[in-house]
């Protein structure tokens, strides 16, 4: 299997140390903004091409599918633009920061029949796997969900506290996360509603939203979101039950009395990017749909374009 990867930034890189204990897979063409830091990072993980050109890397012969990892604004055209030449490919969240770019990308997942998977880590992390594996066997009703996403980023920087050259969005990007999650967990989502704080004056966007959801199966999720909190960084998941509590934090799960609990058995890798990246390439061996394919994480974005309409 061999692969490109578009977006040599920050996240690009977990991609790539996931990709190296997959068999079987050679990174073949790396594209980034700027040339001279993609060559760095292509020496560092012994990638052959690296290039500023996504079109030039698609018409590679040496690529059978590739990862984006570039700005949100960009990932709906260049998913588009990867199936148009016959790449499958993984779209990291979100699949796009429009309701219509989204059905356009579906719409051509469909036309094409390639593998289109979007990157809800959320499914793959262990610690979310545990609880889904509860609910699949009857074991476990989730009741309510609640759950924050903080970083601290008044200034327009990535996760290694470099400048970026997009805007990140609460809405369209974290929110996507938890939005998607809910619905894998507790049911189709039928209700939502948003609120948010005050816009940025430089950046644009509002720093601070809060998120109500209701699934079929009766279920709430209040999700609360910031990028003014100064204080620990990350996304936290508390699951609320009928037959127990539980807090997620990433890969790491423990119950409603801080109790760890071992999910080192759950799959074959304790790093959620790793095994998203496994079923990606699985499903393009298997000829078959993988799981947080762009069908079934769709309906997500008709509930951001909703909670988006109720915000302007």
């Amino acid at each position: 299997m061999r692969i490109a990867l578009a977006g040599a930034g920050a996240f690009g890189e977990k991609h790539l140390d996931g990709l190296k204990n997959i068999d079987g897979v050679t990174v073949t063409s790396l594209v980034g903004r700027n040339l001279e830091p993609t060559q760095t990072v292509a020496a560092k993980y012994g990638i052959g091409h690296a290039t500023t050109d996504l079109d030039e890397t698609l018409a590679r012969e040496d690529v059978d599918a590739v990862i984006l990892c570039t700005p949100t604004q960009m990932h709906a055209q260049q998913a588009i633009a990867c199936m148009n030449a016959g790449k499958h490919v993984q779209v990291e969240i979100p699949l796009a920061d429009s309701w219509a770019d989204a059905q356009a990308v579906l719409a051509k997942q469909k036309e094409t029949g390639l593998v289109c998977m979007v990157g809800h880590t959320r499914r793959f992390n262990p610690s979310h796997q545990y609880v889904h594996n509860l609910i699949r066997a009857g074991e476990l009703t989730i009741q309510q969900m609640d759950v924050q996403t903080y970083f601290f980023r008044r200034k327009n920087i990535n996760a290694k506290g470099e400048p970026r050259s997009w805007t990140d969005h609460l809405l369209w990007h974290h929110a996507a996360h938890t939005v998607d999650l809910f619905a894998y967990q507790a049911g189709r989502i039928v209700d939502a509603h948003a609120m948010q704080g005050p816009i940025h004056p430089e950046l644009g966007i509002a720093m601070d939203m809060s998120i109500q959801l209701k699934s079929e199966s009766g279920a709430i999720c209040t999700l609360s979101l910031s990028f003014n909190n100064d204080g620990p960084l990350g996304t936290f998941f508390r699951y609320i039950g009928d037959n127990g509590t539980y807090i997620a934090r990433y890969d790491d799960l423990v119950n409603g009395k801080e109790e760890p609990i071992d999910v080192s058995k759950v799959a074959v890798s304790m790093n959620g990017i790793e095994l998203q990246d496994r079923e990606f390439i699985g499903a393009i061996r298997e000829g078959r749909e993988p799981n947080s394919s762009v069908a079934q994480v769709f309906d997500c974005y008709r509930v951001l374009g909703e909670l988006e309409k109720q915000l302007a």
